[in-house]
């Protein structure tokens, strides 16, 4: 049962009734009596709830901020029924009005539509539907809440796909695709052409030349069909937010962004792409990835608070790919890499090609920059000391053999890419 605003404005006519016309007992009796009458006669002749039934449909699946529909049906076996309906959701699920006027005829339905927008990746699940069922005086409601399950899963946003066009047209130019006075190196041959002003003179065919009136260059097709292994960093570390243009988000969603953009470029590039998400354990894998699995793969996944295990990550990498492969860790560039991913460098160096990518914190950039103050000036050396440890930790791993792309969070899902794009282009995959 509840009561409406309409229970309180009665009341509170009752309360200038008896004080100006029945100022006794029997005046509170008869104001309380007309009152309980009311809210009984609405609670009698209003429709019940229990017997309601629900079904959903509707969207299952929304980029984060992006606009979905779900609808609501609602089924009425008894009389009329006309009142509120509440569709409760998760806060994130950012439903923009879940408060409805609903009036069902006895024995039909009626189908209504919320809108959502999550503000956060994930699984969106729906709480419960609350119906408030009116008198018709509207003193009183009959209420009830119902379990209608519905999940909308709130995938990546993917803002990096915006530098897609321009990558893959670079792509089309290293692959001969489109005229240029630059072809792409590589290490597969590809055709015999004139020679133009531009061309490498390393790769005049002078064979070739001497049974052609031109002088003629060989061209070179970027590799294809290679493996690109991408491990993403959910522990402890991931959990940090960074600002960037779209806020402080965590670091773990920028490097998410960064995935996206290098696996869609990759698999354009006709290379084969397998992404691990990894923890102390593995918490998700995807072989032979496209980009609906991989955002399906990634929207779920939350950093977990606990150490990074480097060796058992090594370890599922070299069980998983069999041949050369580039392997891109999404992590944060830390002290414990000295200590965890450093002594396991050879026997990974010795298979594949590694690739670090990590996201740069601008705050820590701004605080070098600060003069203002003492304080400003403590900052700014505690900052500097963070980016040479930064530095530093990128020297010591490029020893190594390995690749280092260090970005502030907006750069890093174009730096990532660029690089890729150069090691194709050298034939270092």
């Amino acid at each position: 049962m509840a009561l409406t605003g309409r229970a309180g404005l009665l009341a509170l006519i009752g309360v200038f009734v008896v004080g100006l016309l029945l100022p006794s007992w029997q005046g509170i009796l008869v104001v309380l009596a007309v009152l309980v009458v009311c809210v009984a006669a609405d609670l009698v002749l209003a429709a019940g709830v229990r017997r309601l039934t629900f079904s959903r449909a509707g969207a299952t699946s929304v980029r984060t901020g992006e606009l979905c529909t779900v609808q609501l049906t609602v089924h009425n076996p008894g009389r009329r029924l006309r009142g509120v309906l509440r569709d409760a959701w998760a806060p994130s699920a950012g439903v923009l009005d879940d408060r409805v006027a609903v009036d069902v005829p006895a024995g039909g339905s009626r189908t209504l539509s919320f809108e959502l927008r999550p503000v956060r990746r994930g699984d969106r699940t729906a709480d419960r539907v609350t119906v408030r069922s009116l008198g018709p005086l509207g003193v009183a409601a009959r209420q009830g809440s119902h379990e209608v399950p519905w999940t909308v899963r709130a995938l990546p946003p993917f803002h990096s796909r915006k530098h897609l066009p321009p990558l893959l047209e670079r792509l089309r130019e290293l692959d001969g695709r489109r005229a240029s006075l630059i072809r792409g190196a590589g290490t597969e041959f590809d055709s015999l052409r004139t020679y133009v002003i531009g061309d490498d003179v390393r790769s005049i065919d002078w064979r070739a030349s001497a049974r052609s009136p031109d002088v003629v260059v060989r061209t070179w097709r970027p590799e294809r069909d290679r493996q690109v292994v991408v491990v993403l960093d959910t522990a402890r570390t991931a959990a940090g937010r960074v600002d960037g243009s779209l806020g402080g988000l965590p670091r773990l969603d920028t490097s998410m962004d960064a995935a996206l953009l290098l696996s869609a470029l990759a698999v354009q590039a006709r290379d084969q792409v397998d992404f691990l998400a990894y923890s102390g354990k593995v918490r998700a894998s995807v072989p032979r990835t496209t980009l609906p699995l991989l955002v399906n793969a990634m929207a779920p996944l939350e950093a977990e608070l606990v150490e990074f295990d480097a060796r058992g990550m090594v370890a599922e990498v070299l069980r998983r790919a069999a041949r050369r492969s580039l392997i891109v860790l999404l992590t944060s560039l830390e002290p414990s890499i000295e200590h965890g991913l450093l002594p396991l460098l050879p026997a990974l160096a010795a298979r594949h090609r590694l690739l670090i990518a990590s996201v740069s914190d601008p705050a820590v950039h701004a605080m070098a920059a600060g003069r203002g103050d003492l304080e400003a000036v403590y900052n700014a050396a505690a900052a500097e000391r963070t980016l040479a440890e930064r530095r530093r930790l990128t020297a010591l791993l490029a020893r190594h053999g390995v690749e280092v792309v260090d970005a502030l969070p907006d750069d890093l899902p174009r730096a990532l890419a660029d690089r890729y794009l150069s090691l194709k282009a050298a034939g270092k995959l």
